[in-house]
């Protein structure tokens, strides 16, 4: 079975197929690192759309999703927009955690995968 990588880096891709499985590394804002949750929320959403129609998939397919979040406080305003994008009965098993992440200007982190 054939693996694509898309985005490859030296340290990692950003988006993998395996088969019929697409698997998106953790996702953060870039425009709007530093600003509101909500904000870079909407921002890790609309690149995981790009990602996963590179990879010939969308979120209606979405099998997992894990959230991070540097403040657990913030889960009502990340779900108020992950609610507002999600597939109506097509919501992935998801966590949802509170952790560090790479850099303070990063309060939301996304990582999915997805059928093909």
């Amino acid at each position: 079975m054939s693996i694509q990588r898309f985005e490859v880096g030296p340290r990692m891709s950003q988006v993998v197929v395996h088969g019929n499985t697409v698997y998106l590394a953790g996702v953060v804002a870039q425009k709007t690192a530093g600003e509101s949750v909500t904000k870079q929320t909407e921002e890790i959403l609309s690149i995981i759309d790009g990602h996963l129609a590179k990879a010939g998939t969308d979120k209606t397919k979405l099998l997992s999703a894990t959230i991070y979040l540097t403040d657990i406080k913030t889960f009502g305003e990340m779900n108020a927009v992950w609610d507002g994008w999600v597939s109506a009965g097509n919501t992935p098993a998801r966590a949802t955690v509170e952790a560090g992440l790479a850099a303070p200007q990063y309060t939301v982190e996304i990582m999915v995968i997805a059928a093909k």
